[in-house]
């Protein structure tokens, strides 16, 4: 068995499956387990979000997208050397993989038809979902049930903790700095479970761009910063677009300091077994007297922690 992940979650789920020998072709951004790093590159992007700025990777990314064109590319050449039997991809967000095109014009070049399984989650159930489905595809049945079980009880065992909490603070996911975006998807569904009451979005649907005047309205008493993608180094590194604008400090998030910024790559972006370390994550921040449990190190930064903000409070 041969498989290809074009997706960093799915590459999660099939290291997670024990099936890490197996894998013959990743994407750059399959850095999790740190095993996956040495896997060969499959798939590339075709722009640096390093070397950009927020503002910049949302116009370049729109306008490929308006265009039909993919930010991402399919290596052909190295496709050709992994020979996968099973592709792993996705056409939830084309913003964030390979788009169905892409891949199609890619497998045309293989000489043969490999399995295509693609994974469309958008709720943390289907999320729980594509892991039964990885099992199934891969013969890892057992394996892919004790796993979605011990996450089960995770997620279970969060909502039991926060369920009889009459204390529900409104929530403001920002999913994106420039121009600003609410969470989606799994997202409302988490703050949901943690306790809190999510602003704008629904849950399983898509992320949408916001005014901050309609985030003033909402008047958010808890603010989470996860630009998708990003961690909480990158995020510092554009941190003052949100200290200039002429709103932030009249949120009331902001000015009982209670805006944390989280590391969105590894625990909210990804459709994989790390969202539920990012429920608990948001637990934490809502509820920390009742919600215990450990999270991982280096996670959540509280911005008022941070240097610059601190200058600001005197």
């Amino acid at each position: 068995m041969r498989i290809c992940s074009f997706l960093p979650s799915a590459t999660e789920i099939l290291f997670e499956l024990g099936l890490g020998e197996y894998i013959v072709g990743v994407t750059h951004e399959c850095d999790y387990p740190p095993e996956a790093k040495s896997k060969p590159r499959v798939v590339v992007s075709l722009i640096d979000p390093s070397r950009l700025t927020s503002r910049e990777i949302e116009r370049i990314v729109g306008e490929n997208y308006r265009s039909g064109k993919s930010t991402y590319l399919v290596e052909k050449e190295s496709l050709l050397k992994a020979r996968p039997d099973i592709i792993f991809t996705q056409k939830l967000c084309d913003v964030c993989a390979v788009s169905g095109n892409e891949v199609k014009e890619a497998v045309d070049v293989l000489g043969y038809s490999p399995k295509i399984v693609s994974l469309e989650p958008s709720t943390l159930e289907e999320i729980l979902d594509t892991i039964l489905i990885v099992g199934e595809v891969t013969g890892r049945e057992t394996r892919a049930r004790e796993v979605v079980n011990k996450l089960r009880a995770r997620i279970e065992a969060v909502r039991t903790m926060v369920g009889n909490e009459k204390d529900r603070p409104r929530v403001f996911c920002l999913e994106w700095l420039d121009p600003p975006y609410t969470a989606g998807h799994w997202i409302p569904e988490m703050v949901d479970i943690a306790g809190g009451i999510c602003g704008f979005a629904k849950p399983g649907q898509p992320s949408f761009k916001v005014s901050w005047e309609e985030i003033y309205e909402f008047a958010p008493q808890v603010i989470v910063v996860m630009p998708c993608g990003f961690d909480i180094e990158r995020t510092l590194e554009e941190i003052e677009i949100l200290n200039s604008n002429e709103f932030w400090y009249r949120l009331p998030a902001v000015r009982k300091g209670h805006v944390y910024l989280v590391d969105a790559n590894s625990y909210f972006s990804r459709s994989g077994p790390r969202v539920v370390d990012g429920l608990e994550i948001i637990a934490r921040i809502l509820h920390p007297e009742i919600c215990d449990f450990e999270i991982p190190p280096d996670s959540v930064l509280n911005l008022r922690n941070y240097n610059h903000f601190q200058a600001f409070l005197g």
